[in-house]
């Protein structure tokens, strides 16, 4: 064999052997795109859903290294104000279905709302009831401090259906922008008494205690959860509304003292 075949073998052999080694090297590489949703998932909740929706951020985040789940709660009515005035969100969970109407109705949900749980008004008074209160009567009693929900606000609005059933005119000192608020102000001993969502007076512990109220069984307030149009991570989006609704994000709802469907 000439020295010219010898060396053409050997530059065969060798550049064969670069390239086996460069297709080995990119079928060893991991791919770049990650599995699943990832990046910021931006949920809009109602106050009331303080104490559990976090949890279930979490447990998306474990099944989803690459995502980053924040939540802002506040008032319904203020977060779909926030939502038809531009702020960028993937979810919104309403208390109710009048404030997710004011999403649906400027087109900025993707589908149909789902209700996903339902929530009822309970009284709470501090721990020891000092001021011995029985019931929604007692709201109507002008010596004692009361807190209610604003009007604009699901609780709120769901309170005043819940008087107007008992016939019970409240003398309310307060009116708070959210749920979260008017149970503030009990925990703190600031009023004698609130009407809150059952889930706020089992969250708060012991500082507070619950009284039944029959009439808040005509104003039992459903909870809608949509993907909004506009959001910029579909995919989380997507996901997220997937385990509320799932048996797991259910179990974690009913827990948490809300009625699922």
């Amino acid at each position: 064999m000439s020295r010219c075949a010898v060396l053409g073998t050997a530059l065969v052999l060798l550049l064969a052997g670069c390239g086996g080694s460069a297709d080995g090297d990119a079928a060893a590489t991991p791919s770049d795109d990650p599995a699943g949703p990832s990046g910021t998932l931006t949920v809009f909740a109602a106050a009331s859903l303080t104490d559990v929706f976090p949890d279930l951020g979490e447990r998306l985040e474990a099944d989803h290294p690459g995502l980053d789940v924040q939540f802002n709660f506040a008032g319904s009515s203020a977060l779909a104000t926030q939502i038809t005035q531009g702020a960028p969100a993937d979810v919104f969970a309403s208390a109710n279905g009048s404030q997710m109407a004011v999403v649906t109705d400027a087109g900025l949900a993707a589908g149909e709302p789902r209700v996903f749980a339902a929530n009822v008004l309970q009284l709470a008074v501090p721990a020891g009831n000092p001021a011995g209160v029985t019931g929604l009567a007692d709201l109507a009693r002008e010596e004692l401090a009361v807190a209610l929900c604003a009007p604009q606000v699901p609780c709120g609005a769901a309170a005043e259906d819940v008087l107007a059933a008992a016939g019970v005119t409240a003398a309310p000192d307060t009116f708070e922008e959210d749920v979260r608020a008017a149970l503030t102000k009990v925990e703190l001993g600031e009023v004698d008494a609130a009407l809150v969502y059952r889930t706020d007076v089992t969250a708060a512990g012991d500082a507070v205690e619950g009284i039944d109220v029959p009439e808040a069984e005509q104003a039992v307030n459903d909870y809608p959860v949509a993907v909004l149009a506009d959001a910029p991570n579909p995919e989380a989006a997507a996901a997220f509304v997937e385990l509320v609704r799932s048996e797991e994000g259910q179990q974690a709802l009913e827990d948490a003292g809300f009625r699922v469907p």
